[in-house]
């Protein structure tokens, strides 16, 4: 695949901090500005304020399972060499976009940290289950007397 020579990758300089326990090290994101689509009138043709933000799925200290449910969660994110690309061009800011994609990368980790409940299957109580088929017989009764019987 060739780059644009427009759209030189820069190192991020500073770690992101997910939450007090996680902190996503600077040398595993990366990002590269764009010229943006929308409003700004001529201003949009000549600067490159959206901001493409990379981060090393495989090369990160996550543990194998937030790393697994990352990548279900952002898998249409994924591109063909591991990175997770977060894109913003929310406003004519560079540095603002580069803010919210670093958010927007924050909060889809966050999402992978949280551990869902494994389900475990119940059955319904005895007593629900005779209400039910008693329910289900009174409403055949009352079906079944609805018609007209025998000859007139």
């Amino acid at each position: 695949m060739r780059r644009n020579p427009e759209r030189a990758t820069l190192r991020a300089v500073e770690d992101l901090i997910v939450n007090e326990r996680v902190v996503v090290p600077a040398r595993h994101l990366s990002w590269s500005a764009a010229r943006s689509g929308g409003p700004g009138g001529q201003n949009v043709n000549k600067v490159s304020s959206k901001v493409d933000l990379r981060f090393d799925v495989e090369g990160s200290e996550l543990s194998p399972i937030v790393k697994m449910r990352l990548k279900t969660l952002a898998r249409n994110r994924l591109d063909g060499e591991g990175f997770l690309l977060v894109t913003s061009q929310l406003t004519r800011d560079q540095p603002r976009n580069l803010d919210d994609a670093r958010e927007k990368l924050a909060e889809l980790i966050r999402q992978a940290l949280f551990v869902p409940k494994t389900r475990r299957p119940t059955k319904p109580s005895k007593g629900s289950v005779r209400r039910r088929l008693d329910e289900k017989s009174r409403q055949s009764v009352k079906k079944r007397n609805r018609g007209t019987h025998g000859e007139d």
